[in-house]
């Protein structure tokens, strides 16, 4: 079967949306080279890293646990995303797409999964087939249909029942991960170890405490310079910035602000990210339902007091869903319309839900709750790890919840989070909106291929949104890593997927 007449081909999909680029803390190479403490030859030492999230489904790659096989080096799929937001080139070489913007075809490389089979066609497409499958849907191909089919050995069609112009991001989201045939069980669940394409092979879980990973020799992309990695998940904030500072740890992810002074200046790394930190209101339940009481609560709000009393300068007040790390967004929003009249809360009783994983959430929890007992509600907080209060959040358990959000993570385009996050049948949420607008002007941003008139749809959507009160955003956010001295090449991704690469090492 011959493949259909390259439309869009990789790499040239979308403009640069995220501004900044990656960084590390040394040199990210793959040459080769071990550096001065990495031991003989190539064969490096283990790295130990902390990371803030435990997984909450058994490493499941249809959920956020999909994030720790990326950020491991464990997973990855047919695409990834570059520093500036577009689709490059991952299990996938190339792609193109047909006339009608439903059909792409991508040209796999030669690679091998880590029980030694080979990534075919066949695999590629089955392994596509059940993530389309899953219920739930993952957030990166919630609404989408998706189907995948083997073109001979070395191709894999992949079809959308509407035409999808950001299906090479999509596919670079961490869910949308390629595992071998062996890994998909009957009952729907997926097994990661020792069935996944990056360059590091899980081989031992604890439980949600920890994991022991090895490096996978044959990976495509060149042996890893760390022999392996031992990985500890750690909610505590503090207990990861002590991990690394008595050198119990060489890496540790989102160290808490309360913490950087505490540290060796030159173990702290930031960087800007897309990621938001907003007080999302439960619009189908409770007293959030009344809209009159959702702008109550938006005017109650300094976002100011957060930015400055919480994250003490690693933050920005919110101007709106997309921060200046999208350098894009600020030029093309407008105010939001049809916002109700705020109503007197009497005493109305809410409770907030918020997790600990994230140390400055509870706090960012504490100052909301003061600012809106001033304004008349009573406000009780509910503070848990993340995995103990993810279900009961998608369920409207609470009338409110403050949560931190990377716009760009599902797939790198700022119009899928929209999707997920404020539609209908949006997977991740969390405010539990059902706006006919809204749904209309997601969906007219979806269906746009060109990237500035993308742009522009998804700030008029934005304006629907906010128009709402569903979500009320509160800081723009810089993520801290705790990287130790000793180390080179450690990954700060502004989307938050990447944490070890090939070329980290002591």
């Amino acid at each position: 079967m011959r493949p259909p007449r390259p439309r869009l081909i990789a790499g040239l999909l979308l403009a640069p949306l995220l501004s900044g680029c990656f960084s590390s803390s040394g040199n990210d190479s793959s040459s080769g080279s071990s550096g001065t403490n990495s031991g003989t030859g190539n064969e490096g030492r283990r790295l130990r890293v902390a990371l803030a999230f435990p997984p909450a489904e058994n490493y499941s790659p249809y959920g956020q646990d999909a994030f720790d096989l990326s950020r491991l080096g464990v997973a990855e799929g047919l695409t990834r995303l570059d520093a500036n937001g577009s689709a490059v080139p991952a299990l996938a070489t190339s792609w193109s797409s047909d006339q009608s913007g439903k059909s792409w075809v991508f040209t796999l490389r030669d690679a091998k999964f880590q029980d030694g089979t080979a990534v075919s066609a066949q695999a590629v497409a089955s392994a596509l087939a059940h993530t389309a499958e899953a219920d739930p849907a993952p957030a990166a191909v919630s609404g989408v249909k998706l189907t995948a089919e083997a073109v001979g050995d070395d191709q894999v069609k992949v079809s959308t029942a509407e035409a999808d112009p950001v299906l090479p991001l999509r596919l670079s989201n961490p869910s949308l991960a390629v595992f071998s045939p062996k890994a998909y069980g009957k009952d729907g669940k997926v097994n990661p170890v020792g069935t996944a394409t990056g360059p590091f092979e899980l081989t031992r879980i604890t439980g949600d405490t920890a994991a022991a990973l090895d490096r996978f020799d044959d990976y495509w992309g060149g042996r890893a310079q760390a022999s392996g990695i031992d990985a500890k998940f750690v909610s505590d904030g503090t207990a990861r910035a002590n991990a690394l500072r008595t050198g119990d740890v060489d890496i540790a992810e989102a160290i808490p602000v309360a913490q950087v002074t505490t540290l060796d200046k030159d173990t702290v790394h930031e960087v800007n990210t897309a990621r938001n930190t907003s007080l999302y209101l439960n619009t189908r339940t409770g007293v959030f339902k009344d809209a009159g009481l959702r702008a109550a609560a938006r005017e109650a709000i300094d976002t100011t007091a957060v930015a400055k009393g919480v994250y003490e300068g690693y933050a920005e007040p919110a101007q709106g869903l997309y921060g200046p790390a999208l350098s894009w967004a600020a030029g093309k929003r407008t105010a939001p319309a049809g916002r109700a009249k705020a109503a007197d809360p009497e005493g109305a009783s809410i409770t907030i839900a918020t997790y600990n994983d994230r140390p400055e959430l509870p706090e960012a929890a504490q100052v909301l709750q003061q600012q809106l007992k001033k304004a008349g509600f009573t406000v009780k907080l509910e503070v848990r790890a993340y995995a103990q209060l993810e279900s009961d959040l998608l369920a409207g358990k609470f009338d409110a919840s403050v949560a931190s959000r990377n716009m760009m993570l599902d797939t790198g385009d700022p119009v899928t989070v929209l999707a997920g996050d404020y539609t209908c049948d949006g997977s991740y949420n969390l405010s539990l909106l059902c706006d006919k607008n809204v749904d209309r002007l997601v969906a007219a941003a979806q269906a746009d291929a060109d990237p500035a008139k993308r742009q522009d749809a998804a700030m008029k959507a934005e304006s629907a949104i906010l128009g709402t009160d569903a979500v009320i955003p509160l800081v723009h956010l810089k993520v801290v890593t705790g990287v130790g001295t000793s180390v080179k090449g450690a990954v700060l991704d502004p989307y938050e997927r990447d944490f070890v690469g090939t070329g980290t090492r002591l």
